[in-house]
């Protein structure tokens, strides 16, 4: 039994697998929440100070997982699209400057780029089909593309993208590389400086282990004072807490994204998560992730019928892994996987698995037993 597995404690016959959704808390995310609320009830503010010190260990476990330069390279925000935001409407377009996405973009990673269409930014779909799905992205930018923003792992075929390469070619073609990374980070190293990111951000809901409504955004030193603010308030000051003071500026670190009060209670719940994942290391979550992905492949590929949409080879995957039944629709046989349990949802070209390093193998075989009963059914 794997050491971290009483973090864990699930109902008996729940087979989770959807942690590229909403993933299930560690027991220790649910105690610091727990005290959490017991100190409100019984001290309130009056230890506030120390409500802060988590605050700031959690933004240096996010420094680490990301491995940013500084904590003072990130922003604690209140999820994904807002972070997207910061960027798409703070950078000083020109009519004619293109986005390079891909056809596959969740629609936080589209919508957002598309909304710049009144100033004119073109936003440039490629494909990712194709041996060399980099190479296809980097050819489409052009004199005219301002910045590629891509997902690191497409959130419905799983599919995972070389981040090095990418980053590396948007640097050579003078081209901002911003980079969603809610389907990786929590479940693959990722490194903002091996990537040569510009912008990075993802959400604390999913391979995190954390509570929805906090997120990080990770913005590049040199890009920060680029950024135009949109959001104000007492907390993005360069002198927070001197509240009498008159004159004022934004902070110069990654803060200056923080207009007002932090979300102290979800602050609590991340932190504690992220623990969980510093001591097991993400090199081994991410082996441990890949484990359980190949014995999901392994699985599925001898069920009659069964035609896999994510990628075979391990490089080329996260926690993924889409599949479709031939002759079953897809509607109707996650309605048969959820009757037992079976966490799961429908996206893209089929049904969604995604576990964690902690997934038991009882819960795959499980699960495989039960896709093997819809199916004869």
């Amino acid at each position: 039994m794997y050491a971290f597995h009483d973090e864990f404690k699930q109902d008996p016959g729940l087979r989770y697998l959807n942690h590229a959704a909403v993933a299930p808390w560690p027991r220790r995310a649910a105690q610091a929440v727990a005290q959490f609320a017991e100190q409100n009830v019984l001290l309130g503010a009056r230890d506030y100070a120390d409500w802060m010190n988590i605050e700031q260990r959690l933004r240096e476990r996010f420094m680490r997982l990301l491995n940013a330069p500084s904590t003072d390279d990130v922003a604690l925000v209140k999820n994904t699209s807002e972070a997207l935001s910061f960027v798409a409407f703070g950078l000083d377009w020109q009519p004619g400057e293109q986005i390079i996405i891909s056809d596959e973009e969740f629609p936080s990673n589209r919508v957002v780029w598309e909304a710049l269409a009144p100033l004119g930014v073109e936003v440039v779909q490629v494909s990712l089909s194709g041996l060399d799905p980099e190479q296809n992205l980097l050819n489409a930018c052009g004199p005219k593309t301002r910045l590629m923003a891509i997902s690191a792992v497409q959130f419905a075929s799983g599919l995972r993208l070389d981040l090095t390469k990418l980053g590396h070619g948007c640097r050579q073609r003078g081209v901002l590389f911003c980079v969603d990374a809610i389907q990786q980070l929590g479940a693959q190293p990722f490194d903002v400086q091996a990537n040569q990111c510009d912008f990075a951000m993802a959400d604390g809901h999913k391979w995190l282990l954390g509570p929805e409504g906090l997120g990080v955004f990770y913005c590049r030193a040199e890009m920060r004072e680029q950024l135009k603010l949109h959001e104000y308030g007492w907390h993005m000051l360069e002198r927070m807490g001197d509240y009498t003071r008159t004159d004022w500026e934004p902070a110069r670190s990654a803060r200056r994204f923080e207009c007002g009060s932090p979300n102290m209670l979800g602050a609590m719940a991340l932190e504690a998560s992220l623990s969980l994942l510093e001591e097991v290391s993400m090199v081994r979550v991410g082996e441990l992730i890949e484990e359980r992905v190949q014995w999901l492949q392994d699985g599925l590929t001898a069920l009659p019928g069964l035609t896999l949409h994510s990628p075979l080879n391990p490089l080329r995957r996260a926690g993924i892994i889409t599949f479709s039944v031939d002759g079953h629709d897809t509607q109707a046989l996650y309605q048969k996987l959820k009757a037992q349990d079976v966490v799961c949802i429908p996206r893209g070209k089929g049904i969604r698995l995604s576990p964690h390093f902690y997934t038991e193998a009882r819960v795959i075989e499980e699960t495989l037993a039960v896709l093997q009963q819809a199916i004869a059914g």
